[in-house]
């Protein structure tokens, strides 16, 4: 997923914050309603929940809106969301999963289906480009709260995977099924992560030039901006020379 974040950045510098904040707070509380639909809506006693909300807040989501996703979602009269992974191919032959949480299957399967006609790729079968990639889950730390020998020592004690530092901050990897487990421990001596998420990772990526980074660049952006989608994973990559070039666009 090389570039991913980096296109993402671009992304935002070029769009409207405050409409794409109102946007993100509106699938951060999507994702708390549903965890609490499906569960207790305690998050001590709700893992889901709980994940759902410590990532809410590392968006800095207000309290009130988090609130009213927890009451909303534990109502008698809660809206049913269904999860459903669409997957495909982007320009270049870019594998992407789309992740959606939506009321209305038919609605989102053809804002999908209609963003990949858009820019030269097309829908999939289910398992058609998941296959290559891994099911992972990442638990992100700020830089500051332990030195980088530190946090190896911490990861290895939580059993979770592996550990990548920055300037930043440490990003831990560990597998999808430990994702409460290691996160849990890691917050016993680390304190609450800054997000903890489920991520679909690359096995191998595949090298676009300009031409082909800036379509994938508008169809990701597409994804993201429909209100059904949660997430967009892809297995694309771009050199930093390309990379300067679409910032500079």
């Amino acid at each position: 997923m090389a570039g991913h974040s980096q296109f993402k950045n671009i992304m935002h510098r070029k769009g409207k914050q405050d409409a794409m904040r109102s946007k993100l707070f509106s699938k951060l509380a999507r994702e708390i309603t549903v965890a609490a639909k499906g569960g207790l809506p305690d998050p001590n006693m709700n893992a889901k929940l709980r994940l759902a909300i410590l990532n809410a807040r590392a968006e800095n989501m207000p309290r009130d809106n988090i609130d009213r996703a927890i009451k909303k979602g534990s109502g008698a009269d809660a809206e049913n969301y269904d999860e459903v992974r669409y997957e495909g191919y982007g320009p270049g032959g870019v594998a992407v999963i789309v992740e959606t949480l939506t009321d209305n299957r038919n609605r989102t399967g053809g804002n999908v289906r209609a963003a990949f006609a858009k820019f030269g790729g097309a829908l999939g079968e289910s398992n058609s480009v998941s296959f290559s990639f891994d099911r992972l889950a990442e638990i992100r730390y700020k830089a500051a709260v332990a030195t980088t020998d530190e946090m190896f020592e911490h990861v290895l004690n939580a059993g979770a995977d592996d550990v990548q530092s920055d300037d930043d901050h440490h990003t831990v990897t560990c597998s999808f099924e430990a994702m409460s487990e290691v996160a849990k421990a890691l917050e016993a001596t680390l304190g609450a992560a800054e997000s903890v998420k489920a991520v679909w990772r690359p096995q191998n990526t595949v090298p676009l030039d300009e031409e082909k980074a800036h379509s994938v660049m508008k169809l990701i952006g597409v994804l993201e901006d429909d209100d059904d989608v949660q997430n967009v994973f892809s297995n694309f990559e771009v050199s930093d020379e390309v990379m300067a070039k679409l910032a500079a666009a």
